[in-house]
């Protein structure tokens, strides 16, 4: 993440700044693109919001300790959240309380963005350390269950 002049010294990322277009931080997993757009380092623990780009769909899970917000940049998508299904496109939002189960899958596969909330932060962890693992080359079915685990997401049917 950059910090631009006029913008809050970095030590203090937490007080007023900005993130401009293109200086989020960049992950990649398994060929997809994620982005910090902010963090719980960069909100004072508020939130954090993550864009997605061109993902796979998203199966059946729990968030135990976040709720999870959806806003369409791009693309139509079908969010499950419980019992009822969402049709959303471009600049409709999605909220799933934490705890419900819920499910993301794209019309046109590994298409489309989204901007993902998480409240309280701490999601973006889940994407750096799967990026991390991939990076040096110890992503496996046991990696990702032990990262899965640790960030509270729960793979449900």
């Amino acid at each position: 993440m950059q910090f631009h002049p006029g913008d809050s010294d970095p030590d203090d990322s937490h007080l007023p700044h900005r993130v401009a277009a293109g200086d989020g931080e960049r992950l990649h997993w398994a060929g997809m693109e994620f982005v910090i757009e902010a963090s719980a380092e960069s909100t004072g623990g508020a939130f954090s919001i993550i864009e997605e780009i061109n993902a796979v769909d998203a199966p059946p899970h729990v968030h135990t300790s976040e709720d999870e917000l959806f806003y369409v940049l791009e693309g139509d998508h079908i969010l499950t959240v419980g019992d009822t299904e969402y049709d959303a496109g471009p600049g409709d939002l999605v909220f799933v309380p934490k705890g419900v189960r819920h499910a993301q899958r794209r019309v046109i596969p590994m298409t489309g963005r989204t901007l993902t909330m998480f409240s309280p932060p701490g999601m973006e962890g889940f994407f750096r350390e799967l990026a991390g693992a991939e990076a040096s080359g110890e992503v496996d079915g046991e990696t990702i269950e032990r990262i899965t685990a640790k960030y509270g997401a729960v793979w449900v049917d």
